[in-house]
């Protein structure tokens, strides 16, 4: 059980997936204008890297691994695991996919703000890794599930919290000197974001 909540911790502040991995930073930056965006895009995400870990790990177990009945009935020694990325990336354009329907017919507003950054969480680094690295890592069901659950939530508190901050900053812009305003400010805060996060490293 401690183990599971150090998990839990570690990969939602101190190796941030954004901020320490930097991972994920496509959606960090061009959804994070909003908050209700980041809300979306947030839940959105959670949604895709918890579900993604339990059955890309399930998938693995059962099919890639060497030590899985379909390889050792097949006789395959060295299992598939050259499969696992187009595997993986098959598992998670399909729950994207089924988020985007939902959004579409459920919320389209949210649908509509979140734009081009919701079809292109199948490519985001950050999904793909959780599954890799729940694989490459040898954790078990409780392990891939509470570090999903734990980068994902992290990723939704580094978009929430940056996208407070950019509002903060749109309201007061023409106090931020010329060549700092726009993108500029924006990675000048992701930055600093990154370090106070480093203060996290004390708590493992």
């Amino acid at each position: 059980m401690i183990d599971l909540l150090l998990i839990a911790i570690k990969y939602s502040l101190v190796s941030n997936v954004v901020l320490s991995q930097f991972l994920g930073i496509c959606p960090f930056l061009g959804v994070s204008k909003k908050t209700e965006s980041s809300k979306g895009m947030g839940g959105a995400v959670i949604f895709v890297i918890v579900i993604a870990s339990v059955i890309t790990h399930g998938i693995y177990v059962a099919f890639l691994a060497a030590s899985s009945p379909l390889c050792k009935a097949l006789g395959l020694t060295d299992g598939l695991e050259y499969l696992n990325t187009i595997v993986f990336i098959l598992v998670i354009a399909a729950l994207v996919q089924f988020v985007e329907m939902f959004l579409k017919k459920n919320v389209p507003s949210l649908y509509e703000s979140l734009g081009v950054y919701l079809p292109l969480i199948t490519t985001n680094c950050a999904v793909l890794g959780v599954a890799l690295n729940n694989v490459s890592y040898g954790y078990n069901f409780a392990q891939s599930l509470v570090y999903g659950l734990g980068i994902s939530v992290g990723f939704a508190l580094a978009l929430l919290l940056m996208a407070g901050i950019r509002e903060n900053i749109i309201e007061g812009n023409d106090r931020i000197p010329h060549s700092f305003q726009g993108s500029p400010i924006v990675l000048v805060t992701a930055a600093l974001m990154a370090i106070a996060f480093f203060g996290f490293g004390g708590l493992i």
